[in-house]
């Protein structure tokens, strides 16, 4: 007889809920039988990484027998140069989602409040969650526009942080430059603010602000910012957080000695500067997103304008149904009823031809 374990996990542990990212498309391949399968569910960039980091990854293998650099020396000094910051105001981790496990594991304890905007990333609650903190909803307001009221009607004794995703994923909608200024001078000094730019290269707007200016300011503000996104490197996982050193060298107190692999490390310098490779990204994102709002006005559907790479459909009841059939065709969007949001997918923005094949697949299903 098989012995029952009785070992319990912390309390917190047993509200966790693990992060459902979009399928792969090789589990697609292997559940559907079908091998030409188009991904755009996960934001990532149609182009690809960054040439100039693929082969500085190439260049790099031979020394896969040394431990990386603990303290990303090269890339913390290179994103330094880059958003005229000081390396002590750095911190660089295995993409953002770790950054947000290790803003949680320092600055809260059990009880504490987090507001956040829903829909939102649920990394954020995920962090909270672990640390036995609570998580305050508040809700977007319409279009899925910032409400500062709002976010400042929920502060309480408790509340230790505030969370800003900007562009938000997964309405692709933005907080403007004086809707945080609003924000950080009516929020109490001993709330932080993380500020989540991770889409801000996709941005068109002149009243965005990325975050970086209220931390010049002396605001108790952290910014994140990921390579999975504008330069292509989601595979390796590297992302950086910015903010005054006295908050950045708590949080160094809780990372891991070798989170950042070295194959990251030398991809994110090289895609930094890599400046073509950027621009063409961007370019392509722009006009996809035009392209998708003119072919689901064809179809006189409701969208959410975007700032980020993906785009918020409404589909009402069917959406579950056409997320499905998707699928089946060999297509894979994000449905939004894991952000309680039932009637909507989000498709990220692909490649002409990936938006093409997506607009008729879904004009076939509508009709």
């Amino acid at each position: 007889m098989e012995k029952t374990l009785k070992i319990a996990s912390r309390k917190a542990v047993e509200k966790l809920k693990p992060y459902s990212p979009g399928k792969p498309i090789w589990e697609v391949q292997r559940e559907l039988g079908i091998s030409h399968v188009i991904k755009l569910a996960s934001n990532e960039n149609p182009l690809g990484p960054s040439p100039k980091a693929v082969e500085a990854i190439s260049s790099s293998l031979g020394e896969l027998h040394r431990y990386p650099d603990a303290q990303a020396y090269t890339l913390k000094q290179a994103l330094a140069d880059a958003y005229r910051f000081a390396p002590e105001e750095i911190i660089v981790g295995n993409g953002a989602d770790e950054l947000i496990t290790l803003i949680s594991e320092t600055f809260l304890e059990a009880g504490d409040e987090i507001i956040v905007p829903s829909p939102s990333f649920s990394e954020y609650e995920f962090g909270a969650d672990l640390m036995g903190a609570v998580t305050v909803p508040v809700p977007l307001g319409d279009g899925y526009g910032y409400s500062v009221e709002a976010l400042l009607a929920a502060v309480t004794p408790k509340t230790k942080a505030v969370y800003i995703c900007s562009p938000n994923n997964p309405t692709g909608t933005y907080m403007t430059k004086s809707q945080l200024q609003k924000l950080l001078e009516a929020l109490p000094e001993h709330i932080l603010v993380i500020f989540d730019s991770a889409y801000t290269h996709f941005v068109t707007e002149e009243d965005y602000t990325d975050g970086f200016e209220f931390i010049r300011q002396g605001y108790p503000v952290i910014v994140l910012q990921t390579f999975s996104k504008i330069y292509g490197l989601a595979g390796i996982r590297v992302g950086f957080a910015i903010g005054k050193s006295s908050l950045i060298d708590h949080i160094l107190r809780v990372k891991e000695p070798f989170n950042v692999n070295s194959l990251a490390q030398t991809a994110a310098v090289v895609a930094l500067s890599d400046t073509e490779h950027v621009e063409r990204s961007r370019s392509v994102n722009a006009a996809g997103r035009e392209q998708l709002y003119e072919g689901l006005h064809k179809l006189h559907l409701q969208y959410t304008k975007s700032m980020a790479n993906f785009v918020l459909i409404h589909l009402g009841q069917d959406a579950k149904a056409v997320y499905d059939g998707l699928m089946a065709k060999g297509i894979i969007v994000r449905y939004a009823g894991i952000w309680g949001m039932p009637e909507y997918i989000r498709v990220s923005v692909g490649n002409n031809g990936e938006n093409e094949a997506f607009l008729k697949a879904l004009e076939e299903l509508l009709a």
